[in-house]
Formats: structure tokens, C-alpha cells, sequence
């Protein structure tokens, strides 16, 4: 099993989203051998707490509990972690070999591509996976957020004759977005960070390759999943600085490559969360060859908060029907349903003005019409409300009509 998580890797640029103009062709291939989940959402914008439930982990679990890693161990399969982020590197049980890349400071922009952090990334979990029975190896990239250094001619391939000269650096920009900024810097700065995103998916092609070499013809699974978005300029804001939970920050990209290569090129629809796609991989470790038991928390069945596993999907396209997901952000609160987005930003006198977005037809949230379904916006605002004073009745208050 290869897990590959990635922070601030945004759905909404990507071609297995519908972008049309940044490449990734190493995703495009995984897309067309597995299934992709069309709506994960996150909860949180922690992205611990986002690693925690893809590793299998609910919100009324310990903290310290890593449910993948330690059944993965408890099976034989010598789980090994590479990860530039420290905080990761630091929770992780230690039944894991850990591997920790340092970003190195301050970030320039690299010859090659083996010159640039992720390059560096993958080659230490090349080298991990080498020296030892691995079995389960995690590789998690922060760098995203903290370095955009791909090589120029990476850099470049997305300028047209007449654009102008994107800003150069590898540092990640932190900036507001008005009327008053410049258009020509926002369009810059989004092309330089479709390089990275190349960079990255040039990156993993390398490591999947290495993988397919250690294992020749042996089964494996493989999950790609993004941990946050990074804001682009869609709400105010560029860089990785403070922004409520539009689908721009929480709206996950998320790939699942089945061993036995079931529901290939399908996609799911439903709304998901990171901790159902951490149960399914627990249930697809429960039944390998060495099985052993996975524990659910008391009720784990029925609270909406735990992982509804997606195997499922897997045998007979039979999914977790979920009704809501709930996100409680650093700036604002959400409440998403099939049908609706409810966005409560955060003020220093508390919860904003609710801004509602129809779905699925407003992908970016760009037209609130809380005006126009009062009814849906004030139920999905009182949802919203109770999260974090009573979030098991958040979770379980009914849903308007329409909301679904």
C-alpha cells in the first residue's frame, strides 16, 4: 500500500477536476486505473487532523491514536513514513520508521527537477523503500506551502508569447486580492504555481515508478489525496494566510488505485470526508492475506462523524450515503450538503452573514444567493451555529427540504 498525501494541493486545478490547462499526466493515468472521489471535503482546516483521519482516525479517538500505522504493523507489513513536516513526523506512532526531509531555507528555484524539494522528497522514499520490507509506505509533501521551486523551464511552460513575466523567487506568496490588484500578477502567480503542481506530478510518476520495480508484479493499492487547498485569488486572498471554508480551501482531490484494480476510471459523486477514505484503507489492510482485527469506536456504525468505508464501491457501487459534511476552519465555519454549500465566516463579534452556493453548478462559490433560498440558508446557519458549541447535534439535526 502507497499512501501519498499532499498540503495545499487545490482540486480545482487539477484535470482530474476539469481544469483544462495545467498538466498532470502521471494523476490523469491513476485517475483512469482507479476510482476518484468527485466531492471530499475536509473538516478542519488542521492539517493533522486531516493526516489523522486518513489514517483511519475519527474525533473521538486519542489523539495518539494512528489506527493505519498500528494495524499495519500489528500485520507485518512495516510501515514507513517520509514526510517534510515535522508536526507529522512527531505523531506518528513508533511502530513506523519515520524519515524526516527538512525543507531547506530560504527556498530558490531549482536547476532540475531532482534538485527541488519534492525531487528530494521522493528520492529519500525511494531510499526507504529500498532499505527495508516495507509494505505500507506513507510519503507526505507540506512544500506546496513553503517552497515553489520547480525549474524555470517548468516554471515557464504555461506563458503565452504575450503574457508577461510571472514573478520569479521560490518564496510562496502571502497576499490579499482587490480590485485594485494587478490581474497580470494574480494570472502569474497561478501559472508559476501550475509549474509546481507539474513539478509534483513529475515527482510522483518517479516514485510509483520505483514502487512497481520493488513489488515487479505484486498487488498494491494506492491513494493519492490532497490534505488543503491553497488559496489562488477566488476569495481575497493568495498564499497559504487565513481564509474561511470556501470549497477552495476544504474541497480535497482524492484518487483510490484498488489492488485488484476494481471500479477502474469510475468516479463517485457523493460527499465524503478524509476519515472515510482512512476506513476503507483500514478495511482493505483487514483483508489481506494476514488479516487482522480493526476496532471501530462504540457506535461508529451510526455517528455520522466516524469513517464510513468505501469498499463498497469497490464490490457493487454500493456507497455511504452521507447528508452533510461539517467544517470548522480557523475563520468560519461550513455546512455542506449535496445540493448546497453554506459558508459562516468568522468576525471578532463571532459568525458572520451566511453565504450560500448552489450545487453543483457553482463549483467556486462565486455566486451567493442566500438572498434568494432564505429558508435553506437560515436551517443550514443554525447547523452551522451549533458546531462547535454542540457538534453531535450538528451532525444529526435535520436537514431542510431541498438540501439533498
Amino acid at each position: 500500500m502507497l499512501l501519498v498525501t499532499v498540503d495545499r494541493l487545490p482540486a480545482w486545478l487539477l484535470p482530474l477536476a476539469g481544469c483544462t490547462w495545467v498538466a498532470t499526466p502521471t494523476l490523469d493515468g491513476l485517475a483512469g486505473r482507479g476510482l476518484v472521489l468527485d466531492r471530499m471535503l475536509a473538516t478542519s482546516d488542521d492539517p493533522l487532523e486531516t493526516l489523522a483521519g486518513l489514517a483511519g482516525r475519527d474525533g473521538r479517538e486519542p489523539a495518539a491514536a494512528w489506527p493505519l500505522v498500528t494495524a499495519a504493523a500489528a500485520a507485518g507489513w512495516a510501515p514507513a513514513l517520509v514526510t517534510d513536516d515535522a508536526s507529522l513526523a512527531a505523531a506518528c506512532p513508533a511502530e513506523a520508521a519515520v524519515c524526516h526531509v527538512p525543507i531547506a531555507g530560504p527556498p530558490r528555484v531549482a536547476a532540475t527537477a531532482a534538485d527541488s524539494h519534492l525531487g528530494r522528497l521522493v528520492a529519500a522514499a525511494i531510499g526507504q523503500l529500498a532499505a527495508g520490507p516495507h509494505r505500507l509506505l506513507w510519503c507526505h509533501s507540506s512544500s506546496l506551502g513553503h517552497a515553489w521551486d520547480a525549474p524555470d523551464e517548468i516554471r515557464t511552460a504555461y506563458l503565452d508569447p504575450d503574457d508577461p513575466t510571472p514573478p520569479g523567487g521560490a518564496a510562496v506568496p502571502d497576499l490579499e486580492v482587490d480590485a485594485r490588484t494587478d490581474p497580470d500578477l494574480v494570472m502569474g502567480l497561478r501559472q508559476v504555481f501550475a509549474g509546481q503542481v507539474t513539478l509534483l506530478d513529475t515527482c510522483l510518476g518517479e516514485l510509483l515508478e520505483a514502487v512497481e520495480q520493488r513489488f515487479d508484479r505484486e498487488p498494491w493499492t494506492l491513494i493519492v489525496a490532497g490534505v488543503r487547498g491553497l488559496p489562488l485569488g477566488l476569495h481575497g486572498r493568495i498564499g497559504c494566510g487565513p481564509l474561511p471554508p470556501y470549497a477552495e480551501l476544504i474541497h480535497l482531490p482524492a484518487v483510490l488505485v484498488d489492488h485488484r484494480g476494481r471500479m477502474a476510471a469510475q468516479r463517485y459523486g457523493g460527499l465524503t470526508m478524509p476519515v472515510d477514505l482512512g476506513r476503507t484503507l483500514l478495511d482493505l489492510l483487514a483483508g489481506g492475506p494476514r488479516c487482522v482485527p480493526v476496532s471501530m469506536p462504540a457506535g461508529g456504525a451510526t455517528d455520522p462523524r466516524c469513517g464510513r468505508g468505501l469498499i463498497g464501491l469497490l464490490e457493487n457501487w454500493h456507497g455511504p450515503h452521507r447528508d452533510r459534511v461539517l467544517c470548522r476552519a480557523a475563520r468560519g465555519v461550513s455546512v455542506t450538503t449535496p445540493a448546497w454549500h453554506l459558508v459562516r465566516p468568522e468576525t471578532e463579534a463571532g459568525l458572520g452573514t451566511p453565504q450560500l452556493y448552489a450545487r453543483p453548478d457553482d463549483y467556486f462559490d462565486a455566486c451567493d444567493v442566500s438572498d434568494r433560498s432564505t429558508d435553506v440558508a437560515e436551517s443550514l446557519a443554525a447547523i452551522a451555529a451549533l458546531l462547535e458549541a454542540d457538534p453531535a447535534r450538528a451532525w444529526a439535526m435535520p436537514l431542510p427540504d431541498g438540501s439533498a
